[in-house]
C-alpha cells in the first residue's frame, strides 16, 4: 500500500520531497499510515466495531471527493494520504498557495494518462483550497464530476464561505475537530515507544506539551523533537553517567510557552471566567484582556467565552449601550464561522468594547422584579381588549405620537413599575417619562 502511495512508477509523488524518511521531521515520521493509527476524529471515523460511512469507504477502497475542514495539525493531510493508500491510487499533492491553473492542468493530464494507460485512479490532495479563486476552482469541476480525479481539499477556513458552491456540491464536507490534550499525549507517547527521543521525558513535560500545543499535533511533535535533541546534546554536562532528561523547563523552552495553572475542567475554569466578568464589569479592559488571554492559552472553549460575553452584554450593560449586545453576538458568530485561533481577534474586540461600555443592571433588575411578581401572585389574565380575539382594541397607530391611553396591563398589575432606568440610561428614562405623560399615567 505504501509503495503505491508514494511510488506510481513515475518517480516521487507530486508534492513530495527527496528528503530520506529518517531525516524527515518527527511529525512526518509519526504520520499514521492506516485509519486505525489515526488519533482523534472519532465523530468522522467511528470505530472498527461501529464504522461511519467514511471509515467504511476507506476500508473498502472506495474514496470519494471531499473537503476536510479544521484547525492546523488535526490530520487533514494524513487522512488524505490514508484515503489514497486504501484505494491503491496515485497520490498527487499541491498547495493552493503556490499552485495555479497550469499545475492543476498538469495533475489532470497525468491522471488522464494513468487512467488510459493502466486504469489507475488518482487522488488529488489540494491543501489550502480556499486560496484558489473561482476560476481556478472551476477548472477542477470537469475532472471531479467525471471521476477522473478524487479531489480531497483541505482548508482551515469554513468551506461554505470559501469554496464555490458548484465544487461543494460534488464533494462531501468533513469537519475535523481540534485534538484534545489526551489525543496529543497518545501521539507523544507513541513516539517515545518507537524510540524517537534520545532522552527520557518526564510525565510533567509530556502533559505540558500535550496541553499547551493548542490541539495541534504537528506543533507538539516538533516541540518534543527539539526538546529531546536539546536534552541529548546537553546530557552529561555535569554528570557523565546521568541520563539525558527532558524536564518541564526544557519542554517550555522548546514550545516557547510557559506552563499555566489553568484547568479548564476544574476550579481555574470558574475562577478565571469569574475574574473576567468582574474585570469587565469594573470597566478595566487591561485586566479583562489578561484573564481572556489566560483562558485562551489554557485551552478554554471559545464558545463558552462568547456565551459569557453575550450574557454580560445584557446583564451588566443593557440599554446603557444597546450596541454591546450586537458586538457580543457578532463575536459569537465569528467564533462559529471563523473558528480558533483567528477568532481571538473578535474575542479581544468584544472584551474591550464590553469593558469600556457604560454599565447598567436595569434590564436584569426589571425582569427579576416581573418574575418575582409572577411567582408570588401567579399570572394575571390580559385585558380582553388585547387578547387574540380582541374586542375594542385601540391601536396606538391611530393616535398622534403612536400612543394610546388604553390600559394594556392586567388590572392586578396596572400601575406597578418593574422597569426603572438608572443614571446610565438617561435617554431611555426621558423617553419613558414622555410616554407615561402622553398615556395619562402618573
Amino acid at each position: 500500500m505504501s509503495d503505491q502511495l508514494f511510488d506510481t512508477g513515475e518517480g516521487p509523488a507530486r508534492g513530495a520531497t527527496p528528503v530520506p524518511p529518517a531525516d524527515a521531521p518527527l511529525a512526518v515520521r509519526m504520520r499514521p499510515r492506516t485509519v486505525d493509527e489515526l488519533v482523534g476524529q472519532e465523530h468522522l471515523l467511528g470505530t472498527p466495531q461501529e464504522p461511519t460511512t467514511l471509515r467504511r469507504a476507506i476500508a473498502e477502497g472506495r474514496p470519494h471527493s471531499m473537503v476536510l475542514y479544521g484547525p492546523p495539525g488535526t490530520g487533514k493531510t494524513t487522512l488524505a494520504r490514508i484515503v489514497a493508500g486504501s484505494a491503491n491510487a496515485a497520490f498527487e499533492e499541491l498547495s493552493a498557495v503556490q499552485a495555479g491553473r497550469a499545475e492543476v492542468r498538469g495533475v489532470i493530464d497525468r491522471a488522464a494518462h494513468r487512467r488510459s494507460a493502466r486504469g489507475e485512479p488518482t487522488v488529488f490532495f489540494l491543501d489550502e483550497i480556499h486560496r484558489f479563486n473561482k476560476a481556478q476552482q472551476d477548472a477542477l469541476l470537469p475532472a471531479v464530476e467525471e471521476g477522473l480525479v478524487t479531489l480531497i481539499g483541505a482548508t482551515t477556513e469554513n468551506p461554505y464561505f470559501e469554496v464555490n458552491s458548484a465544487l461543494l456540491s460534488r464533494t462531501q464536507v468533513y469537519e475535523l475537530h481540534e485534538l484534545t490534550a489526551g489525543d496529543i499525549e497518545r501521539l507523544l507517547r507513541r513516539a517515545l515507544e518507537r524510540g524517537e527521543c534520545a532522552a527520557e521525558v518526564s510525565d510533567e513535560a509530556l502533559e505540558f506539551l500535550a496541553g499547551r500545543a493548542g490541539g495541534d499535533a504537528r506543533t507538539a511533535l516538533a516541540a518534543l523533537e527539539l526538546a529531546c535533541a536539546t536534552a541529548a546534546g546537553a546530557g552529561g554536562a555535569e554528570d557523565p553517567d546521568a541520563p539525558a532528561v527532558v524536564t518541564l523547563e526544557g519542554a517550555q523552552e522548546a514550545l516557547q510557552r510557559k506552563a499555566l495553572r489553568f484547568d479548564r475542567a476544574g476550579d481555574q475554569h470558574y475562577d478565571y471566567i469569574s475574574a473576567w466578568i468582574k474585570a469587565t464589569r469594573a470597566s478595566d479592559p487591561d485586566a479583562a484582556l489578561y484573564y481572556l488571554a489566560v483562558m485562551i492559552e489554557g485551552g478554554e472553549d471559545a464558545r463558552f467565552l462568547v456565551r459569557r460575553m453575550v450574557i454580560l452584554a445584557s446583564e451588566d450593560i443593557g440599554n446603557a449601550d444597546p450596541q454591546a449586545l450586537v458586538i457580543a453576538t457578532a463575536a459569537a458568530a465569528a467564533v462559529e464561522h471563523v473558528g480558533m485561533p483567528e477568532a481571538i481577534h473578535a474575542l479581544s474586540q468584544a472584551t474591550i468594547y464590553l469593558a469600556l461600555a457604560p454599565k447598567s443592571k436595569a434590564a436584569t433588575i426589571s425582569i427579576g422584579a416581573a418574575m418575582r411578581r409572577v411567582r408570588t401572585h401567579g399570572a394575571a389574565a390580559p385585558p380582553p381588549t388585547i387578547r387574540s380575539q380582541a374586542v375594542g382594541y385601540d391601536s396606538p397607530h391611530d393616535h398622534p405620537g403612536h400612543l394610546s391611553e388604553q390600559e394594556v396591563a392586567p388590572d392586578e398589575v396596572a400601575g406597578v413599575r418593574f422597569y426603572e432606568p438608572d443614571e446610565m440610561e438617561a435617554e431611555q428614562g426621558a423617553r419613558l417619562e414622555q410616554i407615561r405623560r402622553a398615556r395619562g399615567r402618573p
